[in-house]
């Protein structure tokens, strides 16, 4: 396989959603694949071979590109290069606002999981350290979906695109519930 069609590959894998998810359109995911490419330093094949190819795949396809990965940082990442790709055409004048809200609440909360994620859990200092990091994901999601919110209603972002936001926001906020409670559960 060539390197344009390990691209395609990659660019579709990222962004075929799972069953239980809910749907998002097809420029929804036209532009994560796009952010993704983007981040991934690779060049995004046109949108409608896009869409024939996403069709044609299986949708049972993983989202992870690393098995060894937290679900949790997986959909953060997919969150973040959505927004990337988002705020990249919104109008002048909010970007010094809302555009960098957007981004900088999205990057701080991938960067908090992935220091929770490596955390050592062999004394109370890192299982502290661990439970902070958290909730400070936590608290930069709510946060995130709020300056979604306030973006929507200024006219920074579509009402589409704030919906797409706010389910990914949920559930990457489900997810680090979920892996708090089995941190609890495991360490005490």
């Amino acid at each position: 396989m060539d390197n344009i069609g390990r691209n395609r590959k990659l660019q579709l894998q990222m962004t075929v959603p799972l069953q239980e998810e809910r749907k998002e359109s097809d420029e929804d995911k036209i532009a994560t694949a796009q952010g993704v490419a983007k981040a991934n330093k690779k060049k995004f094949i046109e949108d409608k071979v896009f869409l024939e190819e996403l069709e044609g795949m299986d949708k049972d396809t993983k989202i992870r590109s690393n098995s060894s990965e937290l679900l949790v940082i997986t959909k953060t990442k997919k969150l973040a290069a959505y927004i990337m790709t988002v705020t990249e055409k919104s109008p002048k004048k909010f970007r010094a606002v809302f555009v960098n809200r957007l981004q900088n609440y999205c990057l701080d909360c991938l960067e908090y999981l992935i220091e929770a994620n490596t955390m050592r859990m062999d004394n109370t200092k890192n299982k502290d350290r661990r439970k902070e990091c958290q909730h400070q994901a936590f608290l930069k999601l709510k946060l995130l979906g709020y300056m979604a919110f306030l973006s929507m209603e200024s006219q920074c972002i579509l009402k589409k695109q704030y919906e797409q936001i706010s389910l990914q926001v949920a559930d990457c906020i489900n997810l680090l519930v979920a892996w708090r409670k089995s941190d609890a559960d495991r360490f005490g």
